[in-house]
């Protein structure tokens, strides 16, 4: 008895929509933080947008909820619900921004940066296993691509142009 395979779907170009780039991309997004939903997040009860928002703020601190959206490319309803998960941790700190009583500045509570810190180690050490076998130039120029298609996504958005994943 012969197995059938099934057809792949394709677009209307013909192209194979699980090899095209931003199917890539996506995936790569997915593979590297699978690790992170499968042990780091469970232990810590921390999710991945979570660690997002504490990844800005261990970085920016004293950044507001719409400069996480930008520096993180999140969307505002999922800072906003990360936030409140974390204050609600204890390990973020809202203070209202003294030139501007409108604005709410974001730090990590102590209890944050520990944590911050402490897995700051393991995404480092992700990141080393990612680009394990991909050499320094390599490196630099899929920074700079990235660069690129970051720009070009904000320049996008900034103009009212959509796009849906």
């Amino acid at each position: 008895m012969s197995q059938r395979r099934q057809p792949r779907a394709r677009t209307e170009a013909g192209i194979q929509l699980d090899e095209s780039l931003f199917f890539k991309l996506v995936r790569v997004v997915n593979l590297t933080a699978r690790p992170f939903n499968e042990g780091i997040g469970r232990r810590h009860d921390l999710s991945l947008s979570d660690w997002r928002v504490m990844m800005v703020l261990g970085s920016h601190p004293g950044t507001t909820a719409s400069e996480v959206c930008q520096r993180s490319g999140m969307d505002k309803m999922s800072v906003s619900r990360a936030i409140a998960a974390l204050a609600r941790k204890r390990r973020v700190l809202r203070k209202p921004d003294p030139a501007d009583g409108r604005r709410t500045l974001l730090r990590l509570s102590s209890a944050g940066q520990r944590l911050f810190d402490e897995l700051s180690v393991s995404a480092r050490e992700r990141e080393r296993q990612v680009f394990r076998g991909v050499g320094a130039p390599e490196q630099a120029r899929l920074s700079a691509t990235l660069d690129r298609l970051i720009e070009a996504l904000v320049s996008a958005d900034a103009g009212g142009a959509s796009g849906e994943a």
